[in-house]
């Protein structure tokens, strides 16, 4: 055997050494980062995303963003003709006009009947005097007719004054109770015409609630995505126009499986590697953990109860939020592919 031969020889031993030593190194290194860490790469970038939608029916006049343009909250993003809603504005307000004036009307005749109850009460006393007068006339009359100091046609016309004042006194009293009830109507009526002005006002609200749908803001501070409108296209109440992702708060759902979440709880440590900046750590924390799991909230949630069970290791939706003030944390859109390792101490 060579000299060339016998070192390899020798040197065969020390080589399978090293790379079983090397696989056991790893493997424990690996087993002890395990017991700490719990890893998914079945995560995303994710972010609040706010529908804008249209609340009224109308045409599109003015567009004032690009897509995907930076917007702010409260800017103007669409406006409509509004037109039609305007003339309904002024109708609701020549509506209100019209209720105040049926309120006068209706006060003044609260007024007029409020006199006549006074004219009636004074026009009863008037009879109770004269019934008074009558009743006295007819008594001493009468009492002449026993002694014979008048004839009996005086007497008949003395009675037929007392009797016709009794009838007088009758007539305005009547009259004096429908008088009062005509003022109970007329406040009636007033009460009414309040309610129909009230009716009214909220006619108006309404109408200016709807002109003011016609201007269309923005809900969220963000990016002006997936604009769908042209100008002069017709779009009816709940149309989608466009989406606002938020450009601040963008966060992580990653989906654990549910053997990886014994030891995980709100506040713990998490490190985000995202596929787009892999040279670049994000630092996390996780923030909340979800109340089912992800195929409970699919559109066909599995039955276990029909016979077909196959046991499936599940997935738990688990938000992570970034630590602030990191370098690229503006760069990161949603729906972008990241590899997350919770520690779990």
């Amino acid at each position: 055997m060579s000299s060339k031969e016998k070192s390899k020889s020798k040197l065969m031993p020390i080589i399978l050494i090293l790379i079983v030593l090397t696989s056991i190194g790893y493997g424990v290194s690996k087993y002890i980062y395990s017991l700490h860490h719990e890893d998914t790469d079945d995560a995303q970038i994710d972010a609040d995303i706010s529908p804008v939608l249209c609340r009224v029916t109308g045409y599109v006049q003015e567009i004032n963003f690009e897509d995907n343009a930076l917007i702010k909250k409260g800017d103007t993003l669409i406006k409509l003709d509004d037109r039609d809603l305007s003339i309904k504005v002024a109708q609701a307000n020549a509506a209100i006009q019209n209720a105040d004036a049926g309120i006068s009307i209706a006060q003044a005749t609260v007024g007029t009947a409020q006199s006549n109850v006074s004219v009636m009460q004074s026009g009863i006393e008037n009879a109770r005097v004269r019934l008074w007068k009558a009743t006295q006339d007819f008594n001493r009359y009468d009492h002449l007719l026993k002694t014979k100091s008048i004839t009996e046609v005086q007497f008949d016309a003395t009675k037929a004054e007392k009797e016709s004042d009794e009838v007088a006194l009758l007539i305005a009293n009547n009259q004096l109770q429908v008088s009062q009830k005509q003022v109970i109507a007329a406040q009636q009526q007033i009460a009414s015409a309040q309610a129909q002005k009230v009716q009214r006002s909220a006619d108006l609200n309404y109408a200016n609630l709807q002109l003011s749908y016609a201007t269309i803001v923005a809900p969220a501070s963000g990016r002006a995505s997936k604009k769908n409108i042209q100008l002069g296209q017709l779009v009816n109440a709940g149309s989608p126009l466009c989406v606002i992702v938020s450009n601040e708060g963008v966060f992580v759902m990653a989906n654990f499986k549910e053997t990886q979440l014994d030891k995980m709880k709100e506040g713990q440590h998490a490190e985000i590697i995202v596929d787009a900046f892999s040279e670049n750590k994000f630092s996390g924390k996780v923030y909340r953990l979800s109340a089912a799991t992800g195929a409970k909230f699919s559109l066909l949630p599995p039955d276990n109860a029909t016979g077909n069970f196959v046991k499936v290791v599940q997935r738990v939706p688990v938000k992570i939020k970034f630590d602030e003030n990191q370098q690229l944390i503006n760069n990161l859109r949603p729906g972008m592919s990241v590899k997350v390792s919770v520690t779990i101490d």
